[in-house]
């Protein structure tokens, strides 16, 4: 079996792997959105502003949803890098590029 082929191969069984991280890591990634809003923005609710809702300001609106950006890119980069790395100890090959 030639390298690229191994290569496709690696790619195609890391998809549900890879799909059943993403879904655990949205999981994961608006529970702690959740705990560092509520922690970072004092307030009488721990639920982040809406774009719709007005009684909001622009300034809020935009924090949080930076805020929840950066926290979900940052999980699902460390969730993909994670079940990257088991399925190369389980296969020995590399599921990426």
């Amino acid at each position: 079996m030639s390298s690229d082929s191994r290569h496709k191969s690696a790619k195609v069984l890391y998809r549900p792997i890879g799909l059943v991280g993403s879904v655990a890591g949205g999981v994961v990634a608006g529970q702690v959105f959740k705990q560092v809003y509520g922690r970072v923005v004092p307030g009488p609710s721990d639920q982040a502003p809406q774009p719709l809702e007005s009684r909001y300001s622009v300034g809020q609106v935009v924090l949080a949803a930076a805020l929840q950006g950066a926290i979900f890119a940052s999980v699902k980069a460390a969730v993909d890098r994670a079940g990257a790395r088991v399925f190369q100890r389980w296969t020995g090959e590399w599921p990426g590029s």
